[in-house]
């Protein structure tokens, strides 16, 4: 269960995190949560999996969202109404191949942003523009299997903003995205855009 001390509003979601344990199914950590946060009972959470594996509820929390991740030893999960949300942790660690990463996965323009910057600052916007992209991945439902270069960041002001998509994941402007510290090392993206309310 998340401690009431590691939890935070960011824009219309409440998020939280707490320890993980490598190999532990991180559905059975959140649960516990989920049912405090929407406040039904723990047999009555209306959580189930999509066809493509991601979490969903059906009613009575049909408006309400979640989605979680771990890194290292620590588990994230961000919960919102009236959105889709995506939510990515990760453990900073040196990642010596991040360039070459950028350049297998990523669009063009990102990796050349990415070489400009000095050596020592690449790792960290690396796992940053890697952060967000998965997010919004996640909140759109497919994941990465939808593809890390169907969405395109650039840097602005030292932050990574969303500046095209495939039509699939809608428009930027649809986006919002906030990168934050949830502990000391690790690195927390969430994103999220509004539900079209029914006529």
């Amino acid at each position: 269960m998340f401690s009431l001390s590691d939890e935070r509003a960011i824009g219309p979601l409440r998020c939280a995190w707490g320890p993980y344990r490598h190999g532990t199914p991180a559905e059975a950590l959140v649960r516990p949560w989920l049912v405090e946060a929407l406040g039904l009972p723990a047999d009555a959470l209306p959580l189930r999996r999509d066809m493509h594996g991601r979490p969903r509820f059906d009613p009575p929390a049909a408006d309400a969202d979640v989605s979680w991740s771990h890194s290292g030893e620590r588990l994230l999960v961000a919960l919102g109404h009236g959105v889709q949300v995506g939510a990515d942790l990760e453990l900073l660690r040196p990642r010596p191949r991040a360039l070459a990463l950028a350049e297998r996965f990523f669009v063009r323009a990102e990796t050349q942003a990415l070489a400009a910057l000095p050596a020592a600052a690449q790792e960290a916007a690396f796992v940053r523009l890697w952060c967000a992209k998965e997010a919004v991945l996640k909140a759109h439902g497919r994941g990465l299997a939808f593809g890390l270069h169907r969405l395109e960041f650039a840097l602005r002001g030292g932050d990574w903003a969303l500046v095209a998509c495939d039509p699939e994941l809608g428009a930027p402007p649809d986006w919002t995205l906030h990168a934050f510290t949830p502990m000391p090392g690790y690195l927390a993206s969430l994103a999220w855009r509004t539900l079209p309310q029914p006529p």
